[in-house]
């Protein structure tokens, strides 16, 4: 493995700087990268590490400053040009076509000549020796959209190294995967390594910084304020460097005192358009005071049973009883949400905000029949606005302007609005799905101390996500879902391999 005070690196920014309008994205940035080496990079969101990586990537050009590849500057002006210099990137959603097959996607744009079939042969052939070489064991001829999504982002890379990337950057490779296909994939990169390849890693997972790493660079603000040797540093180190500040990675709470059961799903099944059963056959119970957490990979049916048991969708059969009432039948949000029943969906772009309200708008919606904002079809504006103003003080929402449009705030205060308007209405159910996504570490501490307080009040809390340190440290009984079925329940002392059997579906518990 080549160390970081290689004479020649593998990549070098310096000074890059790079504005959006008002927004100072990078500030002066230096950042070396050492050939053969895995170098993270970590901060907060908008932090800067994605616009830097863009820059780097030729999506972005950065204002001032210069980029070195193996020492010799160069001039990044598309990602063709990253490309051609040996610079890969495996993106956090992949960008492949479901339809092609595994060879079809690896040598698409990069096909050599108008006689496909030739290239497809002389492909096949390299993506075979690409396989071996790097352990990225996948079926050529595999439709990818029938593929587990572990297997996708192997497509991803061979990609990347059949384009002949030499340095490879990864943006949040393991938001997808299980904790065993995460395992494998950073096998993956520590072959890649040992083959002379360097890797960049972006991640806000702290612990896959020192599992994986050799070296880690913090950003903050748009600046480069640290950098360590992994081996030298710790998660504590580098969340503080984060945030700048010290922070609680890990939220202390007390035993649960369960009460009468508030939420009871018997039996509950949803198909899509196409009759394919999306949950299914799902019974849980949830009582007052407690937090019942759901773990899996995206994808396995927990946004569909959030939106069943929200109103959003009808059941196909089954019953969701809330307070003794069968719910199910409503199928609208907003007699539910009369209920008691309080709602952070999963999508906040798309289902918990209107991106053209203001901040003051956003934070009623649902709850705009309140009389204490109006009565009848009129609402008191200065009434709404104060309401705001003092949800936003609460939840340190930044900047607290009730007036600033709700697409202007970052994606973690746009969630932190959307959780003020919820948890502060008194639910006696909140059922929330992803509730730390696209937040910053230090919000994160501060969420995880509001949830926990609701249940200390009585409150009952369904809660989905798809980061199981945090599935872990919030719930008192967890519940597993894999193709729409619940495989088992554990307390949160399960550690992650036996959470992970479950999530992949190759563990059951009897029914």
């Amino acid at each position: 493995m080549t160390s970081q005070s290689s004479a020649i690196p593998a990549i070098e920014l310096i000074g890059i700087d790079k504005r959006f309008g008002s927004v100072h994205a990078n500030k002066d940035v230096n950042l070396l990268i050492g050939q053969g080496s895995i170098h993270g990079i970590i901060g907060e969101n908008g932090a800067g590490k994605s616009t830097l990586m863009s820059i780097l990537f030729g999506f972005y050009h950065a204002d001032k400053g210069e980029i070195r590849v193996k020492g010799q500057p160069v001039r990044i002006k598309s990602s063709s040009d990253a490309i051609s210099l040996g610079i890969g990137m495996v993106h956090q959603h992949f960008m492949l076509v479901d339809p092609f097959t595994v060879l079809e996607n690896v040598v698409l744009g990069a096909e050599g000549g108008v006689l496909i079939g030739p290239a497809l042969d002389k492909a096949r052939a390299e993506l075979t020796r690409l396989a071996h070489d790097y352990e990225l064991d996948v079926d050529p001829d595999a439709i990818v959209g029938e593929l587990p999504v572990g297997l996708q982002q192997r497509v991803e890379i061979l990609k990347a190294l059949f384009r002949g990337a030499e340095t490879l950057i990864l943006d949040e490779p393991t938001g997808v995967l299980t904790p065993d296909e995460a395992d494998h994939l950073f096998r993956i990169l520590g072959t890649l390594r040992d083959q002379g390849k360097t890797v960049i890693l972006i991640t806000h997972k702290l612990r896959e910084i020192m599992a994986i790493t050799d070296h880690v660079s913090v950003m903050r603000r748009g600046e480069m304020v640290a950098e360590f040797k992994t081996k030298n540093t710790s998660v504590e180190q580098l969340a503080d460097a984060m945030v700048g500040r010290h922070v609680l990675l890990q939220v202390e709470k007390g035993k649960a005192s369960p009460g009468e059961v508030i939420l009871d799903v018997r039996n509950l099944t949803w198909k899509d358009r196409k009759g394919v059963p999306r949950v299914d056959n799902v019974s849980l119970q949830v009582r007052k005071g407690e937090i019942v957490g759901i773990a899996g990979v995206s994808g396995n049916g927990q946004s569909e049973l959030l939106d069943v048991i929200s109103g959003i969708a009808k059941p196909t059969s089954g019953q969701v009883i809330f307070e003794g009432k069968d719910i199910g039948v409503l199928g609208d949000p907003a007699h539910v949400r009369a209920e008691g029943l309080a709602h952070v969906p999963e999508d906040r772009q798309h289902r918990g905000l209107i991106k053209e309200f203001d901040a003051s708008e956003t934070m009623i919606l649902g709850w705009h029949h309140d009389e204490a904002l109006g009565r009848g079809f009129r609402l008191d504006r200065a009434k709404v606005i104060a309401r705001a103003k003092s949800e936003m003080e609460t939840f340190d929402v930044r900047p607290p302007d009730p007036l600033l449009k709700s697409a202007k705030f970052s994606g973690g205060n746009q969630q932190k609005i959307i959780l003020a308007r919820e948890m502060l209405s008194n639910p006696d159910l909140l059922i929330v799905g992803q509730p730390t996504r696209g937040v910053d570490i230090g919000a994160i501490e501060f969420i995880h101390k509001r949830i926990i307080a609701l249940r200390d009040q009585g409150k009952a809390i369904l809660l989905v996500s798809v980061e199981l340190d945090e599935i872990r440290s919030l719930s008192d009984r967890i519940l597993v879902m894999f193709t729409g079925k619940i495989m088992g329940e554990r307390g949160p002392e399960a550690d992650e391999r036996e959470l992970g059997l479950l999530m992949a579906g190759v563990a059951k518990d009897a029914a």
